[in-house]
């Protein structure tokens, strides 16, 4: 599918989508709550109906009823159960991370498997982590598909975390579903931080609060848990989808963003700290921003641990006055595409002079983008990017290949021309 964009200003107002990773991992929680949770408000992505699919393999009961923003999931969890020897995480890096130390929690041999580009991303840490918990690993090559076969035996272990967050989230799920004394989790170089602080809430959701020490270590003692028969999850707006439509108003219209929490932990709320920085016109209130199209200075911003704001940092660089430096190159290789590439690919169509600089990304900004053909990659935020930047180009740009933005937003283009003005 090609999306075709023509240059507009945009006004309007935007319901930000819920976030998938706050979805994600309520229904890891759920599967592993021996009891009844209600989430209300989950996602409708790709992702997250992947995660959903995991967990009925995994042997919990699923109900869905209701809509849209109506609707609602109720989850009878009781611990890992497989009812399938196989698990397909669909193309979602954050579901298999997550999902594999928990599927460890079984004494079935289970075939954990994906689709698309999640067959080429790297897989860190299982083959040095899982065989020290007592979980056998086989065929393992570092890449989707493998087998692996529990019991996990719950124990402290020390693990490096510096290729991201998510196969730490799933270890602590699953730790703290199968200690039954305290342990600790010690941690060398965890990136995307914030990812962990969203973890930390939803466990302490399931009554399973969780210490940590400077991200260093993270101590897990049943004896501070509080169980209860049933646990109501209202999952959140996501800020990385957020993020694509608060730029959208930076560069191109009058846009207000509704249904945030503004307390939240996600790592990409960090997009109102880049704003507020180039003298965005932009207004906060309770649950909503409103950003406005003006004149905005350059910004020098660290990226390291919300990665996924960098597609759209691009394109807000690309319309800001001089030269601005996005850090954290290092975390762009194994997206959804090689993102070093797509991006820079992405200003170099859109004739946005860049340079990378050992882990910076360097974007000086322009008047007018150009019109042009954006291949995508792919890659649902490279996608998304795109059509941000086209807003502010000199004629229409095509995208290729633009229906994978279902796998974290179906809803982007329609919410998109929702804004277009008449």
């Amino acid at each position: 599918m090609k999306a075709t964009i023509e240059p507009a200003y945009i006004h309007g107002v935007v319901i930000a989508p819920p976030s998938k990773s706050y979805t994600q991992r309520a229904y890891a929680g759920a599967l592993l709550h021996k009891g009844k949770t209600i989430i209300r408000n989950p996602g409708l992505s790709a992702d997250e109906e992947a995660a959903l699919q995991v967990i009925r393999q995994l042997g919990a009961n699923v109900d869905v009823s209701g809509e849209g923003a109506e609707r609602e999931i109720v989850i009878e969890g009781s611990g890992v159960r497989p009812v399938s020897s196989v698990i397909n995480c669909g193309e979602s890096g954050l579901a298999t991370r997550l999902f594999t130390p928990i599927a460890g929690l079984s004494d079935r041999l289970i075939n954990i498997t994906g689709e698309g580009s999640l067959l080429g991303r790297p897989m860190e840490g299982f083959g040095d982590v899982l065989p020290t918990l007592g979980v056998s690993i086989h065929d393992f090559t570092g890449f989707l598909p493998f087998s692996l076969k529990g019991p996990m035996i719950a124990k402290s272990v020390i693990m490096d975390a510096s290729g991201g967050s998510q196969f730490l989230s799933g270890l602590l799920f699953a730790l703290c579903a199968s200690a039954d004394k305290s342990i600790t989790i010690g941690v060398n170089g965890l990136k995307s931080k914030p990812y962990i602080d969203l973890t930390l809430e939803i466990l302490a959701e399931f009554g399973k609060p969780v210490v940590n020490n400077g991200y260093k270590e993270f101590i897990i003692d049943p004896a501070q848990f509080t169980l209860s028969e049933q646990v109501n999850i209202n999952v959140e707006a996501d800020w990385s989808s957020a993020a694509f439509m608060l730029v959208a108003g930076a560069v191109g219209g009058n846009v207000t963003v509704r249904n945030l929490n503004l307390n939240s932990k996600q790592a990409d709320r960090a997009i109102i700290d880049v704003l507020e920085s180039i003298g965005a016109d932009m207004q906060v209130g309770e649950q909503e921003i409103i950003v406005k199209k003006s004149r905005m200075g350059c910004f020098d911003f660290d990226a390291t641990h919300c990665p996924d704001l960098f597609p759209v940092l691009a394109i807000l660089a690309s319309c800001c006055s001089g030269e601005s430096a996005i850090l954290g190159v290092h975390r762009l290789f194994y997206k959804e595409s090689n993102r070093v590439e797509s991006i820079t690919q992405m200003l170099q169509d859109f004739a946005v002079p860049y340079s990378v600089e050992d882990d910076t990304l360097f974007v000086t900004g322009v008047n007018r983008l150009q019109g042009t053909i954006i291949d995508s990659y792919y890659d649902h935020r490279i996608v998304m990017a795109a059509a941000v930047g086209a807003l502010r180009a000199n004629s229409r740009v095509d995208i290729n290949h633009s229906e994978v933005v279902s796998k974290s937003y179906p809803r982007f283009f329609e919410d998109l021309e929702g804004l277009r003005k008449r």
